[in-house]
């Protein structure tokens, strides 16, 4: 009987769990996805450049368990409050309490194991897929890659399963403690409001002026450092929260006061529900403008980090290409590059020094920067053609001219001409009057040194260049160094990270923002029946059920739209946190904006035919 019972009130409410059940999918699938990267000891083992990225899945697999604990707890508990009144109906008709707190406990396992099994198969293709994906992306064999890995499923599994039967048991136990007549009239229960009266005042200033601390930390979090990240979470969370129990309701009476607005058609009647509606889910609105500020924040900065790839590469590096001893091959390939600028230089190399001409330098001066440490300090380019009768890094007088440029200049010019600070060894840069640089007794090598119009596009070719320069270093200093500070050589490290990043900051905001959205969804969608009544009324004095349909649509939007707004607002401000990393943190922004206003849309326009659903009579 509990079977048929239990099995009759799930095909009955199918609609409601969908959602439910759609929300637990995609974490526990984007879950075993993170762990099956993270846990693959014979791929990471054939892949180092993979294995340096691993942390980031671990990162991501603890921040999501972390939310969906919260989420889990939050949105068993809407599967309890669509029940109650059915569960106190099986009472009043004989049905002993014992058995309706089972049938409560195995409803939530149920749905539970059933998430679990299309979590887990979602999450195999999904591994396989992003896998795939990920290896394009990095360059690296899949060797030894396997998408149903035993132990990451069973971590999924038993940390699933420990969840949804804590989630059964306290649903159970909420059963157990609520009479026959509380759970029949639990739908009449309202919240009360958090803050009214003068506490209004004092809660808003006090959300204007954390809020206002929490934005001056994050603006100013290079000067900040830790104690800046310290300052804006101690700040702009609580501030959020009184944003939501006081100045929002204050802002939403003050629109009721304007006559012009408020006796407009059914505002009256939409905004008097708003006024209730958002005074009743302060806590809520608060948490989800948190999550969907972490959530659009993740997708951001993981964006962010991976455009600005090319950018930061750049930092020290006027030019983006430097070919020592280019072939034959590689002069022909770069025929058909598009080159801003370019120059040959000739120079010597002996056990001593590596030997530039000074006339040579200055028939075509290169570029350097001049870098501090400090993006803000980070100056123009600028050529060296009025430096050029220093010697660098001096310590023989008959090369010295008397002279020694800045350091920072000798560093600088020595990474543009030399392409890197490895290929020559501890051998020291000169440069010299035409004369003493024939006297040099050495074989004459050239260097390319160039800036192209789009640097990526030429990565193969360079690819290929660096590892030839590799092979000069071995010969050099007779060992191969692990990188040659080249440009290429520095992007590449970066995209290595930079993709780990992009692929958890994608993922980990999209679980974020469709749990948060869910819970946002069940919050309004377990009061609904406390509306029908009142929708009820409103059709027996002639309201139209369009205009009540209308009326719908506006109240839910105000109420999407408050936290994703505030919490668009804190990505917004937030991101200047990175301007100290990130030469561009705003970077294609509008990717993670435009995917946030299609997943909270898309959530927007369900609850609110959910919700219609409910409250408003069919046909």
């Amino acid at each position: 009987m509990l079977v048929k019972l239990l099995s009759g009130s799930m095909k009955k409410m199918w609609k409601d769990y969908l959602v439910l059940l759609f929300g637990l999918t995609i974490s526990i699938a984007i879950f075993y996805m993170f762990e099956t990267l993270a846990q693959n000891k014979a791929f990471l083992e054939a892949n180092a450049l993979i294995s340096s990225i691993v942390f980031v899945f671990h990162v991501g697999t603890f921040i999501l368990g972390l939310v969906t604990i919260f989420y889990i707890f939050y949105a068993t508990s809407f599967v309890l409050s669509l029940r109650q009144k059915e569960l106190g109906m099986y009472m009043t008709l004989g049905a002993k309490k014992g058995k309706v707190t089972q049938m409560m406990f195995l409803e939530t396992l149920v749905i539970g194991i059933i998430s679990l099994i299309i979590g887990l198969i979602v999450g195999v293709g999904l591994s396989e897929g992003i896998a795939r994906l990920l290896m394009s992306r990095l360059d690296f064999s899949g060797e030894g890659f396997q998408p149903l890995y035993a132990s990451s499923l069973w971590t999924t599994v038993i940390f699933y399963m420990i969840l949804f039967l804590l989630t059964a048991i306290v649903n159970a136990i909420r059963v157990a403690r609520k009479s026959v007549l509380e759970l029949l009239h639990a739908d009449q229960k309202a919240d009360n409001k958090v803050i009214k009266g003068w506490k209004t005042f004092v809660g808003t200033l006090f959300a204007i002026v954390l809020i206002t601390f929490g934005y001056f930390a994050m603006i100013n979090m290079g000067e900040l450092a830790h104690v800046g990240v310290l300052i804006a979470a101690a700040t702009v969370t609580p501030g959020t929260y009184f944003f939501f129990m006081a100045m929002l309701p204050f802002i939403i009476k003050r629109i009721k006061g304007i006559r012009s607005i408020n006796e407009k058609g059914l505002n009256a009647f939409t905004y008097a529900q708003l006024d209730f509606r958002v005074s009743q889910l302060s806590k809520v609105l608060g948490t989800v403008a948190m999550l969907i500020a972490l959530g659009l924040g993740a997708m951001t900065a993981g964006l962010s980090f991976y455009h600005n790839t090319e950018i930061q590469s750049s930092l020290t590096h006027s030019y983006d290409i430097k070919v020592h001893q280019p072939t034959e091959e590689e002069l022909t390939e770069m025929e058909n590059w598009e080159f801003e600028e370019r120059n040959l230089y000739s120079y010597r190399v002996t056990d001593d020094g590596v030997y530039f001409s000074k006339h040579d330098l200055q028939a075509n001066p290169p570029m350097i920067k001049e870098f501090t440490g400090n993006l803000d300090e980070l100056t123009e380019e600028v050529r060296v053609e009025n430096n050029l009768s220093a010697s660098i890094y001096t310590n023989d007088e008959e090369t010295d001219n008397g002279e020694t440029m800045p350091e920072q200049w000798q560093t600088a010019l020595r990474t543009e001409l030399l392409a890197n600070f490895y290929m020559f060894g501890d051998r020291s840069l000169y440069i010299l009057d035409q004369e003493k640089w024939e006297e040099i007794n050495a074989e004459t090598q050239t260097v390319l040194i160039g800036k192209v119009d789009n640097f990526t596009d030429y990565t193969d070719t360079l690819e290929e260049i660096e590892n030839r320069h590799l092979q000069l270093a071995l010969e050099f200093t007779g060992e191969e160094p692990l990188t040659t500070g080249s440009k290429y050589a520095n992007y590449t490290s970066l995209k290595s990270l930079a993709n780990g990043t992009i692929f958890m900051g994608l993922f980990l905001g999209v679980a974020f923002l469709m749990m948060m959205a869910s819970v946002l969804m069940f919050k309004l969608l377990s009061s609904a029946t406390a509306d029908i009544g009142r929708y009820q009324m409103l059709r027996k004095i002639g309201v139209r059920q369009a205009k009540l349909k209308k009326s719908i649509y506006k109240e839910l939007f105000l109420v999407f739209l408050f936290p994703g707004l505030i919490g668009l607002v804190h990505v917004l401000i937030g991101m200047e946190m990175f301007s100290f990393l990130l030469i561009e943190p705003y970077t294609k922004i509008w990717i993670p904006i435009s995917l946030f206003l299609v997943i909270y849309g898309l959530y927007y326009w369900l609850t609110v035919k959910m919700y219609q659903r409910i409250v408003l009579p069919k046909g």
